[in-house]
């Protein structure tokens, strides 16, 4: 019998009895693994936590107890066994379900997540928002151990201990296995043990008897505990965070986690689950090579994940990794540091070349940045290695600690611009608007994988703060001659095409970024010329005042919001210089971007050369009337 197939929500499973929930976490790891390998997405995570998932939906009544998953990419199961099987071919497709946990997708998805360390916030929230309406509800933040190096989690649990009366659960998903896995009879008999509400009322009743004995006795019997518990469980620290700490447990012993987070379900308080599990569960190739499998694309199970036919173009972050050790052979000076992205960055060659330079400092943004702001106080000149929607997360630290004492820190943003299959949550749309605006930070935006060498030189150079944006995935295979590290001119475009329309339609189109080879596509059929501005900030004057003066109309082009953006710097450069000319400003509009493939996505937005000409036509109709005669 297929188990899974009875499953529509929650209350099919809390039906089953217990004894069938092996066979159903079989069922569902399987049909997850075909979903994934057909559509691509996260895979490792979520084999991962098939047993936790479908436990935590068994024990608690979901979706009036709530369940807050951090991160969210190990959420697949938890979608299948909330009414979204069906939809599963649709997994962060255009017009499909999302990736991650959204309100709008489901009840179930209590809160929306993407960015690790948010969902003890969350979660803790929701426990007191519970208690100020009157409700009795349980609330459940399922946080991973990467997610544990953000300080934002440590926050919360330094709040949710001062406040006894939220009925708090944290599930800590440890799969890193720096922790051996827990197995035997003893570790669960203790888990059970110091879960169940025994231990718990006889650990109170003591603590009252002692309370009228004297100090010193009380305090030695305090650390007695204390240090007892320590031998079999590692929770000192959460403890002390005024959690009451229960595991490690192995995450995959259906009939150890069920009990547990009964037991944990009938207390009270803030109280933390430690669960071990393992990447790739089930599935021997994902369990050997986690990190290949953590986010592949579509591949056949029974091969696994095969390298392709053809060697394809170098991406950008291949680039920028390539760079990175080649400036490093000339340069001791530079320290390389990223917040737990070392693979996505580009790093991994770095990180094996040179250890004693390469920091990867967890999933902490703000430390990220401050700590690279203490190693230039010092006189090192650090590369900030960051995906642009995780930078937003520091930009006080950029302000404050890099940019007003302007220190010689590069950011190098990767992901700027439209992402794809992440959706809105990870779209790199607000840098450019983020940082222009602020003083002594060179911002620059390179249109192929030449350029972007070149620009990272030229921000090697400058002695101050210095950011290079680019887009995830490769670019035009522009050749790269590793041999040589030159800069560019600082603040100086360059004109990519020139027009030979006659007067009255002449289009100016000024492009940052990638979007230049779109603009050149849409100029042959416009006798448009083209400029790669390279720079958003200090911007090209002179070339902007020159095509301004030599063209009716301009068009800026950016990857980035246009609230605020490249095309903003324009406009105000123009203004300054007592320039009136029609422009038309085409970026990311001011809405939440769909997940999807990315030329569907800027198909969908007119960020693509067909797109760029309707829009173009349609802000000058003269010139499409003119052009269609």
């Amino acid at each position: 019998m297929n188990l899974l197939d009875t499953i529509h929500e929650p209350r099919d499973l809390r039906r089953l009895p217990a004894e069938q929930l092996p066979a159903l976490a079989e069922q569902l790891r399987a049909f997850l693994l075909e979903s994934v390998s057909r559509t691509g997405g996260h895979l490792s995570s979520n084999l991962g936590t098939v047993d936790l998932t479908l436990a935590l939906h068994y024990v608690f009544d979901t979706p009036h107890d709530r369940v807050v998953w951090d991160v969210g990419h190990q959420t697949y199961a938890h979608k299948i066994l909330t009414g979204r099987r069906d939809r599963m071919s649709t997994l962060r497709q255009y017009g499909g379900l999302s990736g991650f946990p959204r309100r709008d997708e489901s009840l179930y998805d209590t809160f929306g997540t993407a960015h690790a360390s948010t969902s003890i916030s969350a979660a803790l929230g929701m426990a007191l928002a519970a208690n100020a309406k009157g409700e009795k509800r349980k609330v459940v933040a399922v946080i991973g151990d990467g997610a544990m190096t953000g300080g934002m989690a440590f926050e919360a649990l330094n709040n949710a201990g001062v406040h006894p009366e939220a009925d708090l659960l944290v599930v800590l998903n440890d799969n890193d296995m720096s922790i051996s896995a827990p197995v035997g009879a003893l570790n669960r008999y203790l888990a059970r043990l110091l879960s169940g509400r025994f231990y718990a009322s006889a650990r109170d009743a003591a603590k009252q008897v002692l309370r009228v004995a004297p100090p010193p006795l009380f305090e030695l019997a305090r650390r007695l505990e204390e240090h007892a518990k320590g031998m079999v469980a590692p929770g000192t620290l959460f403890e002390e965070f005024g959690l009451d700490y229960v595991g490690p447990i192995d995450g995959h012993d259906l009939q150890s986690l069920i009990p547990t987070l009964q037991n944990l379900r009938a207390r009270t308080g803030p109280r933390l689950l430690h669960v071990v599990t393992r990447k790739g569960y089930g599935y021997k190739l994902a369990e050997a090579d986690p990190i290949t499998y953590h986010g592949p694309g579509r591949f056949n199970p029974a091969e696994g994940v095969q390298p392709p036919a053809i060697a394809p173009k170098p991406t950008f972050a291949q680039v920028f990794g390539d760079w990175l050790c080649d400036m490093a052979n000339t340069d001791t000076r530079l320290m390389a540091i990223t917040p737990a992205m070392c693979e996505g960055s580009g790093m991994v060659e770095f990180a094996r070349r040179f250890p004693g330079r390469y920091h990867d400092v967890g999933i902490a943004e703000q430390h990220a940045v401050t700590f690279a702001a203490g190693l230039a106080c010092e006189g090192l000149k650090p590369v900030v290695a960051i995906y642009s929607t995780f930078l937003q997360r520091a930009w006080d630290q950029v302000i404050h600690d890099v940019a007003i004492q302007n220190l010689p820190v590069l950011f190098a943003i990767d992901r700027a611009g439209v992402v794809g299959a992440d959706g809105a949550t990870h779209t790199g749309a607000f840098d450019i608007a983020a940082l222009r605006c602020v003083p002594n930070l060179t911002l620059m935006a390179p249109s192929d994988e030449l350029e972007c060498r070149r620009l990272l030189c030229t921000a090697w150079a400058l002695d101050g703060p210095s950011a290079v944006r680019y887009p995830r995935g490769a670019g035009t295979g522009a050749a790269i001659d590793r041999m040589r590290l030159e800069p560019l001119p600082l603040g100086r475009g360059t004109v990519r095409r020139a027009s030979h329309a006659s007067a009255g339609q002449r289009v100016g189109m000024l492009a940052f970024g990638p979007l230049v080879h779109a603009a050149l596509q849409a100029a042959e059929a416009l006798d448009a010329t083209v400029a790669d501005m390279r720079f958003i900030k200090p911007l090209d004057l002179d070339l902007l005042r020159r095509i301004a003066a030599e063209h009716d109309m301009l068009v800026t082009l950016e990857e980035g919001s246009v609230l605020g953006g490249a095309g903003s710097a324009c406009l105000e450069a123009l203004q300054a210089m007592g320039v009136c000319i029609p422009v038309l400003t085409l970026g990311l509009p001011d809405v939440w971007l769909e997940h999807g493939d990315p030329a569907q996505v800027c198909a969908a937005i007119s960020l693509d050369a067909d797109g760029l000409l309707r829009a173009i036509r349609a802000r000058f109709p003269a010139l499409a009337a003119t052009q269609a005669g």
